[in-house]
């Protein structure tokens, strides 16, 4: 059964084009049980030394468990990328609904508020939240202006041949930017006889045959790449 998800595009203020995936339920739900463990586990251990204090060490263990359950995810958000362990371990992140890292005030409310989404019992309204909202938000993500998303794969830069940037001498659309890059990429793996038949299909926009009109394409994509 496929993830329950969407895609978000939206807009940076440079102008910026980013697609956003926010995650489903499901994957919310394992990273909070994975962070639930990690913290529980680690009191579980300071507990024990902390029980030969008598009543002064149930009284610190206390603290730190109200510290753990409600400072825990507010750190590792701001300081950790917009991820607590559990969210890095599902693949997870915290992001503002403008695309900008989430900071002190958004995750702190957005935490603070799991009280409200946890009503009237096993995370109801939370749950009834996420699944009713286009980008499956709880009461805390709407409030604070905040988004759980999947963290996507890196972009890796494709490894283009040597050559002169050409800028090209039209506008070509993003699918059409792409699959020149393409073609620029798998051109070494080609032998140059087949790299220049496939470029004089494209010679209505390099304007030439054969060599010279390879290079002028794969000078195109390092144009369109942003090499020099």
């Amino acid at each position: 059964m496929p993830a329950v998800d969407t895609v978000r595009t939206i807009e940076t203020p440079e102008g910026v084009e980013l697609q956003l995936r926010p995650a489903g339920p499901v994957a919310r739900l394992w990273a909070y049980a994975a962070d639930q463990a990690l913290v529980w586990t680690a009191l579980m251990f300071v507990g024990i030394g902390l029980a030969f204090l008598g009543p002064l060490g149930l009284g610190l263990w206390l603290i730190l468990a109200f510290f753990a359950q409600w400072l825990y995810p507010v750190f590792f958000e701001v300081l950790g990328g917009g991820r607590t362990l559990g969210k890095r371990w599902v693949g997870l992140r915290v992001l503002m609904t403008d695309g900008r890292p989430v900071g002190w005030s958004p995750s702190l409310i957005r935490n603070l508020l799991r009280v409200v989404d946890g009503l009237p019992g096993a995370y109801t309204v939370g749950l009834i939240s996420v699944l009713l909202t286009r980008d499956f938000q709880r009461i805390g993500d709407i409030v604070a202006g905040t988004l759980v998303v999947h963290v996507e794969a890196s972009v890796q830069a494709p490894h283009l041949p040597a050559a002169a940037p050409v800028a090209p001498p039209q506008g070509l659309t993003l699918e059409e930017q792409s699959a020149l890059i393409s073609f620029a990429e798998r051109s070494p793996r080609l032998t140059p006889a087949r790299s220049e038949e496939l470029a004089d299909v494209l010679s209505p926009l390099s304007g030439a045959r054969g060599a010279n009109g390879l290079a002028r394409l794969l000078g195109m994509a390092r144009h369109l790449w942003g090499g020099s």
